[in-house]
Order: C-alpha cells, then sequence, then structure tokens
C-alpha cells in the first residue's frame, strides 16, 4: 500500500530519529533518564550554593557570577526535565496539539531572566573597575575547582541522553561552557593570590556576562520564532512551494503555511489546485505530495485542501501565507 510506504519512508527519514551526529543511540528509559537530569540539577543547585557563599566570603564577583551562570544551567535542566514529563502526555480537548511548548513559554522566561542577570553583572564588574575590593585567591580556587567537578559529574550524567534530545543535548553543550568558566574564575584566584591583580576579577565578570547575553541572546531568537509561528529557519518556504509545484497533477499552490509546532515538529498546510478529477486521483495526488514533503524537506504533519481550477480560491495569487 502506498500509505505503508509513507510510513516506513517517514520512519527512516524523520532527522530527530538520529543525534545531530549522525551516531546512532543508546535508548535512555523515560524514568532512567528524568533520574538523570534530576540529580545533574541538583548537583547544579548544590553548586550555585556553594559558589554563592564562597564568593560572598571571598570577595569575588567573579565567583558569584559563575554561580548564577550556573544556576541558569539548573533552570535549563529543570525545563528540560519538565519538558520530557509533559510531552508524555497525551493530547486532550483542550490541548490538541499536546503539551510540547510549556517547554518553549519556560524557555522564554527563563532566557529574558538571563538577559537581566547578564546586564546586572555588566553593572557590578563596571563598580568593581571603579572601587576594587578585596578579594582571598585560596577560596576562589577551592571552590572554583569544586565547580569543575561538579561539571564533570553532570556532563557524565547527561551525556547520553544528550544523544537522543535537542533539549538536553544543549543542556550539556551549556554544562561544557560551564567548564570554561569555572577555569577563568581559577584563573582570577591565582592573579590574585600571587600578582595581587585586582582587575582580573571584573574582567572575567564582564566576560562571564557577555557569555550569558550572547547565549540567551541567540537562543531567545529561536525561542520566539517558534512561538510566532515562524517558519524553520532551514526550511526555505520558496523552496517547498516550487517543489510542490513540480508534482505532476499540480497546477497551482496558495496559501502555504509553514510552521513549527515544537523544536523538532514541522507542519506544512496548503491549498492545491489540481487537475485530478476524481477522489481517487487527488488522493494518489496528495499521497505522492506528503512522500515528496517527506523526503525532501523531512516535514511530516502535512494538511492540504484541494482544489479545482474553477474552485480556486479569488485571491490564489498569494502563494505563501494569507492576510487576514
Amino acid at each position: 500500500m502506498q500509505r505503508g510506504r509513507i510510513r516506513r519512508k517517514l520512519g527512516r527519514k524523520m532527522p530527530h530519529d538520529h543525534p545531530a551526529d549522525g551516531h546512532r543511540h543508546q535508548h535512555v528509559s523515560p524514568d532512567a533518564g528524568d533520574r538523570a537530569v534530576a540529580l545533574a540539577i541538583a548537583a547544579n543547585v548544590a553548586l550555585t550554593l556553594a559558589e554563592i557563599v564562597g564568593g560572598i566570603l571571598s570577595g569575588s564577583v567573579a565567583l558569584i557570577a559563575d554561580a548564577i551562570h550556573n544556576l541558569s544551567d539548573a533552570a535549563t535542566l529543570a525545563i528540560a526535565w519538565g519538558a520530557r514529563r509533559i510531552a508524555r502526555r497525551p493530547t486532550d480537548a483542550m490541548m490538541t496539539f499536546g503539551y510540547k511548548r510549556a517547554e518553549l513559554v519556560a524557555a522564554l522566561i527563563n532566557y529574558t531572566t538571563l538577559v537581566l542577570i547578564g546586564l546586572y553583572l555588566v553593572w557590578e564588574a563596571v563598580s568593581r573597575f571603579i572601587a576594587p575590593e578585596p578579594i582571598t585567591g585560596g577560596l576562589v580556587i577551592a571552590v572554583a575547582g569544586l565547580a569543575l567537578l561538579v561539571d564533570a559529574a553532570t556532563a557524565a550524567l547527561t551525556y547520553r541522553l544528550s544523544k537522543q534530545s535537542l533539549n538536553i543535548r544543549a543542556a550539556f553543550l551549556h554544562n561544557l561552557a560551564d567548564a570554561l568558566g569555572s577555569i577563568a574564575v581559577i584563573f582570577v584566584g591565582v592573579a590574585v593570590l600571587w600578582f595581587d591583580w585586582r582587575l582580573a576579577d571584573p574582567l572575567v565578570t564582564l566576560g562571564i556576562a557577555a557569555y550569558i547575553l550572547a547565549m540567551a541572546l541567540r537562543e531567545i531568537r529561536v525561542v520566539v520564532r517558534i512561538l510566532m509561528l515562524g517558519s524553520p529557519p532551514d526550511i526555505a518556504p520558496e523552496a517547498v512551494l516550487a517543489a510542490m509545484e513540480a508534482v505532476d497533477g499540480v497546477e497551482n499552490v496558495h496559501h502555504l503555511h509553514l510552521w513549527q509546532i515544537s523544536e523538532d515538529i514541522v507542519s506544512l498546510e496548503a491549498h492545491v489546485v489540481t487537475t485530478a478529477n476524481d477522489l481517487a486521483a487527488v488522493a494518489r495526488l496528495k499521497a505522492a505530495l506528503r512522500e515528496m514533503l517527506a523526503e525532501r524537506f523531512h516535514i511530516a504533519h502535512v494538511t492540504l485542501d484541494t482544489e479545482t481550477g474553477a474552485e480556486a480560491c479569488d485571491d490564489a495569487g498569494q502563494a505563501i501565507g494569507r492576510s487576514g
């Protein structure tokens, strides 16, 4: 059957079936994955508290900045943990598209907060340039060394999951970046302890703040684009339109809408003017279009409204989108 072939091809072709690096992953059970992420969250929260205390006792704003960044990673992991559980809920009469966008709403709040935190850290660093404060270098090195150990443990907990989840993979990569931040803070401690170079603290703080702002502003654009029903950045609507109109039996495609329900689910709807003159021919045309869209663009959620030339919409000339 044609539909059976389409389903089998979808099973092989969809990009979220395999990790980004192209290697097959070992499946992690939902419960085991939830436990691993929960442990990673607990480790990051404990590290955040330790770094805040260490930063206050040592007088290092760079250590507090790194603590805040670790807290943001704990929040990222918490979002991923919650999203894993929410995503497993079935669709219902209230949420007919499912619950996958709960993560996007939480991420929007999280990244907006991160922008404010980054700006606050810039203010603190500038204040330290103007009025430097004493720093206990040895304590800074000790707490940052602890941070490196926790970063390694968190990476180990999330590594396997990062192979099968884009959200966990992002958290995993942020954790690796945190390790670099901890190394930078250790540099501050060494610079103060050995050379009494106190300006290293606000300089590193500015670096951490710049990283937080760059990461938050980059990621928030992705979240806003999906929430605004934007087309996927790696799929050109014009290319999709041209490919659809090249299929035999298609005279015209208009009112094409292309959007993401979530990070890994792309949907398409369109009006198709066809030369097919019976229901069987229309069914074959729709099947051919769905197969082509799945193979070439990895679009599996497709809604097509077929029309004859005489029944075409008055504004059928508007190929992409629709006014009003």
